[in-house]
């Protein structure tokens, strides 16, 4: 992960399982699930395995420029744990809220350029076949993430079904 590679399809596909499995509600979603053609077959097999109906996709695009912005702009702080963004929530330089004097900011290694930019290339290879994938199924809902917060979580809210199809 710190690399930016993919978490095995076994591990996560298990954890998957094991969750909605477990659920008395037939209703889930999955945030970042599927990743890889391997996990997408997973999921159908799994979903037809536990009689849960797979209604909607919703493919949230953003540019890579915006992407590389938005992931590597965000730093910690080491003392207090509160996390600043280069552009969204930059530090002002004020006083460590818990540990007093100004905050120790650090960048975790999954949030530095080079390593979102391999992240986006695993992305690129691994996950944006599953575009067309979900589209030929009739699946796909697509979200211009690139709108305020609002907007994007409208968009979201209007292409999730209120009642499960199964």
């Amino acid at each position: 992960m710190d690399a930016g590679e993919l978490v095995p399809d076994a591990v996560v596909v298990g954890m998957i399982r094991e969750k909605l499995a477990g659920g008395a509600n037939p209703s889930f979603l999955l945030d970042g699930f599927p990743r890889s053609a391997p996990q997408a077959d997973a999921l159908d097999a799994m979903l037809t395995d536990l009689g849960l109906p797979l209604d909607a996709v919703v493919s949230i695009a953003v540019s890579r420029d915006e992407l590389v912005r938005r992931l590597a702009g965000r730093w910690i702080c080491r003392r207090c744990g509160r996390s600043f963004h280069e552009v969204f929530n930059p530090y002002d330089g004020g006083e460590c809220p818990t540990a007093g004097g100004t905050c120790d900011l650090y960048q975790r290694e999954d949030d530095r350029p080079e390593t979102v930019v391999n992240r986006l290339s695993v992305y690129e290879e691994q996950t944006a076949p599953l575009i067309d994938y979900y589209r030929a199924r009739g699946l796909l809902r697509e979200v211009d993430g690139e709108r305020t917060p609002d907007e994007v979580y409208g968009q979201i809210v209007a292409h999730i079904p209120t009642t499960p199809t199964g």
